[in-house]
């Protein structure tokens, strides 16, 4: 059965902006029942943030969930370390990628799958230069610039 709001797609703008993606998975999440009722409720932020492993483990940390307005007192810290949950195999090729110098884990966006599970969509990023983000918004200004042309 198909939530009604099964069609959340939150994004971390962010992310292509300040780093280049190299590589994506898509990842469970160990959630809370209020976790994953906010989240259909779309109240979700993902600025800052980003992936870390601990005892070959990866978890999310700073996304931010907000607290469930229904919920009781066993409603869930909004920022607390979210497990993601993927193969033995993924993690060992992650953590071994991520070994390699200016690698990082990012967030890049949060869905709803078919059957209702929430997933975490992550990126294997380097971090862009400066002069890199500005190549960014050069071809996105032309691309609307050219957009503009297109429909006069």
């Amino acid at each position: 059965m198909a939530h009604p709001k099964a069609n959340i797609n939150i994004k971390n703008r962010k992310a292509s902006f300040e780093y280049e993606l190299i590589e994506r998975l898509v990842a469970g999440m160990q959630l809370t029942g209020t976790e994953i009722k906010s989240i259909r409720n779309g109240k979700v932020s993902m600025n800052d943030a980003y992936c870390q492993f601990f005892g070959g483990e990866l978890f999310a940390k700073n996304i931010h969930i907000s607290e469930y307005e229904l919920g009781n007192i066993n409603n869930h810290p909004a920022k607390r370390d979210r497990k993601l949950l993927l193969t033995k195999r993924e993690l060992e090729k992650m953590e071994r990628k991520l070994k390699e110098s200016g690698f990082t884990i990012i967030p890049t966006r949060m869905f709803i799958n078919d059957r209702g599970l929430a997933k975490l969509e992550i990126a294997l990023a380097r971090g862009k230069k400066i002069y890199d983000k500005r190549e960014t918004l050069k071809q996105k200004d032309s691309k609307r610039e050219i957009d503009r042309m297109m429909k006069h």
